[in-house]
């Protein structure tokens, strides 16, 4: 939810299943005002408020609830009350002015909003390299009319653009993921604009230097920095432009920085937020007036999580969002002149938090002396001791991660009685570039011995019965419940892929990953092209090995995680004489399943077979249903 400037409207993007909707509100009473739906089930994406009265948003299609929404490239503007709609940019065409050329993939991002000017915004374009010369260009956006004028071109293909306090090009970095044979290679470089229009380069690195990124730069022109060393996790800072120098703000020894909190001004970084376990935030700078009104609505929600989601021009009415592992979220509206913060709504409002279980973090030592994380939830009123236990290994497996924020599966499944294990194996994303980068060529190996030892964890500690543990996930994690069942026998007692990838030689060939060129260059990287090697790490060529019940779920329209890689692993246990209990392909659902009715079809099936196979002696009280 963002506040318009002047603090008169309420936007919000409103999940509908499989395409979100922009819906306005006023702030006072919070009667609807419009409701902006886009055709052809497209979905609205990020949406900013551009002056008082008027929004402009992205356009977005839903790929499948474990797949981020792929933007189709158009952008939107249109008022409060719903009049003069304008299509900014379409995939395919320039503005008004221009409607002979050929885009050409361009992308659109947005860089600023300009405070002081309701009309106009800046936006970057990225574009593939051709005669025009190097692919990024700043331009400035009359979000009435969609003209644009150039602002000036990076000096290279590959870059992204920063403002300086003046709203004018200024820093560029530039990065490449490529070596010169095609391998590989990460590097970047920090440019400076002049004043006579050309680029000097600050600062430049390759994979095992240091690396520089522009966050933000305030009003004042302190520019705001993150820095990587490829190893430990990013740190915060401030850059001096003039020689590239970097300050540390604020650097964890475990855990990235996974979110800033600015003041309302936007001239000060506030606090950052780091999540080895639970949310940890620590206050940078405590000298600024929003300090204090942070600290003062944090100690009003212990326990839970609290971050400021937008603000009026003034800084007078802030949104307030909070939520926990028991809380899926809630909203209030700070008045700063009164002092108090007003309740605006709770997501899924229909879920108690009082009835929620408890989401306790963990860190485990692995065999090869490795730390990892995760979490356990454990079933509301129960003692906590010799549960049967869901393992739930995440998708990715390079990047994602799992969190402590509420999570409605995992909650599904502990009010049914199970203990539900969440670990953030070697490839997770946010505990540095080194821990994310030692799951590469490690699906099978030591991601797998990862969940293996969290799993033999939480059976040493007690809270998992070892005779009642069956394992589950979707993607990558619908990988892993058929591989680490074969990497240690006799510990699971079932097993079920959701949407997973279990033949590594089909990825290099169907689904959309290699149809990029950096798909192909990540395949590589990640899973090497050794063909004994490819089916030693697929679970296809190993279903003999399984020995458990399986259950086997896709989506037919799923382009990253193919239907034909769920068919293989069907087809291979049924040779190896041990046939899926079920196998579902899901029409018309993609990279996860959507629609409500599949969702109940799906969980229904899927608590049946948990339940025979480890939930028979299970007690979680007698359902209700509350309308």
């Amino acid at each position: 939810m963002k506040i318009s400037p002047d603090g008169q409207y309420l936007a919000m993007t409103v999940d509908r299943g499989e395409q979100d909707v922009l819906t306005v509100l006023r702030t006072d009473n919070l009667s609807v005002v419009k409701i902006n739906q886009l055709p052809d089930d497209k979905s609205v994406g990020a949406f900013h408020w551009t002056s008082p009265d008027r929004l402009m948003f992205t356009a977005v299609r839903k790929l499948g609830s474990y797949e981020a929404p792929f933007g189709t490239g158009e952008w939107y503007a249109v008022n409060a009350d719903g009049s003069q709609p304008r299509p900014l940019i379409f995939y395919g065409t320039r503005d008004a002015t221009q409607r002979g050329k050929q885009v050409d993939n361009e992308r659109f991002s947005l860089l600023d909003t300009l405070r002081d000017d309701d009309r106009n915004v800046i936006m970057e374009v990225n574009f593939p390299l051709s005669k025009e010369g190097a692919g990024t260009e700043l331009v400035m956006m009359d979000t009435v009319t969609g003209r644009r004028t150039s602002l000036g071109r990076a000096p290279k293909p590959d870059c992204s653009i920063a403002l300086d306090a003046a709203k004018k090009a200024r820093f560029a970095v530039c990065t490449s993921s490529r070596g010169d044979e095609g391998e590989y290679d990460e590097r970047s470089e920090l440019y400076r604009r002049e004043e006579n229009g050309t680029w000097t380069l600050v600062s430049a690195s390759k994979t095992g230097g240091k690396h520089l990124d522009v966050v933000h730069t305030t009003p004042d022109g302190i520019v705001f920095a993150s820095q990587s060393d490829n190893s430990a996790p990013a740190a915060i800072g401030t850059l001096d432009t003039t020689d590239g120098s970097f300050t540390v703000l604020h650097q964890d020894k475990v855990a990235d920085i996974s979110r800033m909190i600015w003041s309302t001004d936007e001239r000060s970084l506030l606090a950052v937020v780091t999540e080895a376990g639970a949310p940890k935030v620590t206050m940078i700078d405590e000298a600024h007036p929003d300090a204090e009104v942070y600290g003062s609505l944090a100690s009003a929600f212990p326990g839970e999580m609290v971050d400021f989601s937008s603000a009026t021009k003034d800084g007078n009415l802030i949104v307030v969002s909070v939520y926990s592992d028991s809380n899926p979220g809630e909203l209030y509206l700070y008045d700063r002149k009164a002092g108090k913060a007003r309740f605006l709504m709770q997501g899924r409002a229909w879920l108690k938090k009082e009835q929620m279980g408890s989401v306790k973090p963990f860190s485990v030592a692995t065999r090869d002396g490795k730390t990892i994380h995760g979490y356990l939830t454990l079933p509301k009123g129960s003692s906590g001791k010799n549960l049967p236990l869901i393992v739930n290994p995440h998708g990715g497996p390079i990047g994602p991660r799992d969190t402590w924020r509420f999570n409605s599966e995992a909650q599904m499944f502990a009010n049914r009685g199970y203990a539900v294990l969440q670990v953030n194996f070697r490839g997770s994303g946010g505990y540095g570039d080194a821990f994310r980068n030692a799951g590469h060529r490690q699906w099978a190996q030591g991601i797998q011995n990862d969940i293996l030892d969290a799993t033999h964890w939480a059976i040493q500690q007690g809270y998992a019965d070892k005779e009642r543990i069956c394992i589950y996930g979707g993607s990558f994690g619908g990988y892993s419940s058929l591989m680490a069942p074969i990497r240690e026998p006799g510990l699971f007692k079932c097993a079920v892929g959701y949407v997973g990838v279990y033949d590594m030689d089909m990825m290099f060939v169907k689904g959309d990953i290699p149809k990029r060129t950096s798909g192909q260059r990540f395949l590589r990287r990640t899973l090497g092209t050794d063909k004994a090697e490819l089916r030693a790490t697929s679970p296809t060529s190993q279903a003999d090995k399984v020995g458990i019940p399986v259950l086997l779920v896709a989506g037919a329209r799923d382009e990253r995680a193919v239907p034909e890689q769920t068919e293989a692993m069907r087809d291979a246990l049924v040779k190896a004489g041990n046939p899926p209990v079920e196998t579902i392909i899901q029409s018309g659902e993609m990279h996860g399943f959507y629609k409500e009715e599949n969702n109940l079809a799906l969980y229904t099936k899927m608590l049946d077979f948990f339940g025979r196979h480890i939930g028979d002696r299970v007690t979680v009280g007698t359902p209700a249903r509350t309308n």
